[in-house]
């Protein structure tokens, strides 16, 4: 299991239609290849800022097949005119739980 960790600065203002905007994208996401779940988080310092967590079984699923297909540039069109710079993207995989996390 692999998770994509994506920080995503919105404009002000437009938190709202970003929040929107994601739930709109949500079914593209779940219909990918490999894809097991998403959510949405708001920095709570920073009230412009979320963190997009997707849940996939390979970074390729996420890299290649999601990236290379008409889903993800619907996901684009959906919220990409909210963010106010490129997102952050990472992947980890976990190394240990603990507790119910």
């Amino acid at each position: 299991m692999i998770y994509e960790v994506a920080e995503i600065t919105v404009k002000a203002g437009q938190e709202a239609d970003f929040e929107k905007g994601v739930e709109q994208a949500a079914p593209l996401f779940l219909r990918a290849k490999g894809c097991y779940g998403l959510s949405l988080h708001r920095v709570v310092e920073s009230r412009s800022t979320y963190r997009l967590l997707v849940k996939w079984e390979t970074v390729d699923n996420h890299l290649v097949d999601f990236r290379g297909s008409d889903d993800f540039q619907e996901w684009r069109r959906l919220v990409g005119a909210f963010f106010e710079s490129p997102p952050l993207v990472t992947h980890s995989s976990p190394t240990a739980r603990y507790g119910a996390a």
